[in-house]
């Protein structure tokens, strides 16, 4: 479908915010990498998709792993930037792995990961509800 014609059923405003509450599940990754998709088609960011949905698989299989409860996912876009954060209960702070070159570990990569492949992130300093840790991601447009 051509983009002007796509983009006609959306308002004219610059900034989105979308939410997602994910259940303490296996399937919490999914769901959120395929809501991240979603929204960025929908607005026409195709070149964000394949980095933002790896960067989300990465932190809410961080929350599903090492925490006992759910996942909150929360996605701002404006024209100059593309925010994911994914808040948890545990109030435990997030450890980025750098294995040893040569060294093979099927896990404990993936916010090394999200630090190579996203723009900036963080843990966010805001509390979101019962949620007491956020980590974020940004990523901006190629130009």
């Amino acid at each position: 479908m051509d983009p002007a014609r796509r983009a006609a059923h959306r308002p004219a405003q610059l900034a989105y915010e979308y939410s997602l509450f994910a259940p303490a599940d296996a399937t919490a990754p999914r769901v959120c990498r395929d809501f991240v998709r979603a929204v960025l088609f929908t607005h026409d960011r195709e070149p964000l998709v394949m980095p933002a949905a790896l960067c989300t698989s990465e932190l809410v299989t961080n929350v599903h792993l090492h925490t006992k409860g759910a996942a909150m996912l929360r996605i701002r876009l404006n024209p100059a930037r593309l925010h994911v954060s994914v808040f948890d209960e545990s109030p435990d702070p997030p450890v980025v792995a750098h294995p040893a070159a040569g060294v093979v570990a099927c896990w404990g990569r993936g916010l090394a990961l999200v630090e190579e492949v996203a723009d900036t992130w963080g843990v966010a300093v805001e509390r979101a509800g019962r949620y007491t840790k956020g980590v974020w991601f940004e990523l901006r447009p190629a130009g």
